[in-house]
């Protein structure tokens, strides 16, 4: 697997199928080498998505780092191969694992192989998601916070922003516009 530099944030799923009644080991393992990775220096978080019934048969594990550097460190870490070691006997093959980075992680679709769509569609849709969004928030928090310094209300303003772009409006947005960002993925 090879890693782009990046300076932003890097998101690496991996998909593992695990063998027929060795579940409960790997979520004993799943529970072991999360703990590990946390303590990595730029770790920002480990989400596990388990296999559905007729939906998806693997186990997708996503960890997101705060830059190329510190996902290099965890990723070529003795602790990760030794845990990597250990998960052998309990899964089907080798793991797939991909890397993205930056605004991508938006418009992955779960559950999918990691495809992007192309760049221009990604950037017109956060322009306007962005562009909808701060017109929101002017309208409505600053009049609020009106009293404040501006460094301040500049803070608030932006968290606030990437929070609810994050959680709230890209994944609404992707999915809303799914037909467009991934024309051939479409069924008909």
């Amino acid at each position: 697997m090879e890693i782009e530099q990046d300076d932003q944030f890097v998101t690496v799923v991996i998909t593992q199928l695990v063998k027929p009644g060795c579940e409960t080991a790997y979520e004993a393992w799943l529970k072991d080498i999360t703990s590990v990775a946390r303590t990595y220096t730029g770790h920002m978080g480990t989400n596990v998505i388990r296999p559905q019934l007729g939906v998806r048969n693997e186990y997708v594990i996503i960890f997101r780092f705060d830059g190329y550097e510190n996902l290099k460190v965890w990723m070529t870490s003795r602790d990760r191969e030794y845990w990597l070691t250990q998960a052998k006997p309990l899964v089907e093959s080798d793991a797939d694992v991909q890397q993205i980075s930056g605004l991508e992680a938006w418009f992955s679709l779960p559950g999918q192989p990691l495809k992007t769509p192309p760049r221009y569609k990604t950037a017109l849709l956060t322009w306007g998601a962005v562009f909808v969004l701060i017109n929101l928030l002017n309208t409505f928090i600053t009049p609020l916070i009106r009293g404040f310094p501006p460094l301040i209300i500049s803070l608030l303003i932006t968290i606030t922003m990437v929070l609810l772009l994050t959680y709230v409006v890209m994944p609404r947005v992707s999915r809303l516009f799914r037909f467009w960002l991934y024309p051939k993925s479409r069924k008909v």
